[in-house]
């Protein structure tokens, strides 16, 4: 694995309060964005919301392509591997992040068998998984890495030792959807329970009986009508206004219609975004589909390419103005864009725009249904691209991971 950030310190973030800080400090709008930045300097994301097979279908991805994009958890970044991409910059504020893309990458390289990466990220209780790391990982990680991996808790256990018990229950993440399963069984509803469903139709009807009438309840309206209720999903309070605004102006309608689309509109067994939402851990293998870095017939392909992945602690934008001219055909926002003021987006697609090479496209995720774009960045720059509305509409409905309103897929204009 090529690392530029092999010194790298984990320490607070100071890159990360200046994406988030909108208002002052001592204002209540400033102090929910401070609190927010103090959660979101650990682990926030074990594994990524978005889905990479709709990625690689909407960026047209294929062998040759150069490609900047968010880290994140890093399954998408693996996933874009099996396409054989000339390079992949992943960059990410969160040193959590960073440290967790570095492990994955690790594992695939280094571990000695795809049986043994599975066991590392595909299964929870695998008390053997810390011993691999001991052994196989550990003296192939830089040093940063390691002392993130290596720190340990006031019991006196590993960080990397949550890979012995369920890693996918860590995290904001795996803390907000531990605490929706709490809620949910408040009211005497399992909701691991629709996992005994064989059809869409049996989903469909765990989901209006059981989770539904869950959201109407008032405690719950009254929990997610405070903007640090979603912090857990990395939503920042920015965002939440944004989000809010679809369905009828409550969070908790929101929310349900878009667990009603995880919970209805696909199969389970080809959804492993709902097994992680209802039963906190991916499907055996077997038992359903898998992220695409966990599957077998991907290894090989993933192992080979590992090697086109560079990791940046750096926003997207400082490093597009590293690079030259037309030499990126692909990006990847994730949803960035929805915590960023007018300046900021305007600085980045100028940017983007001088770094396109012809053909190039740019995809993202918004909380809200509508782009983020029209209005707030210069006329000049967005003449520049061409919106894929038809597509991007495709696109967002067959996104398994159910949690956005809207996927956008601009192409650089002739």
């Amino acid at each position: 694995m090529t690392d530029v950030s092999s010194e790298l310190r984990f320490r607070r973030n100071r890159h990360l309060g200046k994406a988030v800080y909108q208002n002052r400090a001592l204002s209540r709008a400033g102090l929910s964005e401070r609190l927010f930045a103090l959660l979101f300097t650990g682990l926030v994301y074990p594994q990524i919301w978005e889905d990479p097979d709709i990625d690689m279908e909407a960026m047209e991805l294929a062998e040759g392509h150069r490609i900047v994009t968010i880290a994140s958890g890093g399954c998408n970044i693996l996933a874009y591997l099996t396409r054989s991409p000339a390079q992949i910059d992943a960059v990410d504020l969160n040193t959590a992040h960073i440290a967790l893309n570095k492990l994955k990458l690790a594992a695939v390289t280094h571990l000695p068998a795809q049986a043994d990466l599975f066991r590392f990220f595909g299964e929870a209780g695998t008390s053997t998984n810390s011993v691999a790391y001991d052994r196989f990982l550990a003296p192939k990680l830089d040093a940063a890495t390691r002392r993130y991996w290596e720190k340990r808790n006031l019991r006196g256990r590993r960080r990397i030792e949550t890979f012995n018990r369920n890693f996918y229950q860590t995290g904001l993440l795996g803390l907000f959807i531990a605490a929706g399963h709490r809620a949910a069984k408040l009211y005497g509803v399992d909701p691991s329970e629709i996992l005994k469903a064989n059809d869409i139709e049996t989903q469909r009807r765990f989901f209006e009986e059981e989770l539904a009438p869950v959201f109407e309840k008032r405690l719950m309206k009254m929990i997610l009508s405070r903007k640090s209720s979603l912090f857990g999903l990395g939503i920042p309070p920015a965002q939440y206004d944004s989000l809010i605004t679809s369905g009828d102006g409550t969070m908790a309608s929101v929310l349900k219609a878009r667990l009603e689309k995880l919970a209805c509109d696909f199969p389970l067994k080809d959804n492993y975004f709902a097994w992680q939402a209802f039963a906190r851990r991916y499907p055996a293998q077997g038992q359903g589909t898998l992220p695409a870095y966990l599957d077998k017939q991907n290894y090989d392909k993933i192992r080979t390419n590992a090697g086109r992945v560079v990791v940046h602690h750096i926003n997207f934008t400082e490093l597009l103005a590293k690079k030259p001219a037309a030499s990126v055909d692909r990006y990847v926002l994730l949803d960035a864009q929805d915590w960023m003021t007018d300046d900021q987006l305007n600085a980045l697609w100028t940017e983007i725009s001088r770094t396109a090479a012809p053909g190039a496209r740019v995809i993202f995720r918004t909380a809200a249904e509508d782009s983020v774009l029209p209005g707030r960045i210069s006329e000049s720059l967005l003449a520049q691209w061409r919106y894929a509305e038809e597509d991007s509409r495709s696109f967002h409905a067959r996104d398994r991971s159910a949690i956005y309103g809207g996927f956008h897929l601009y192409e650089k204009a002739a």
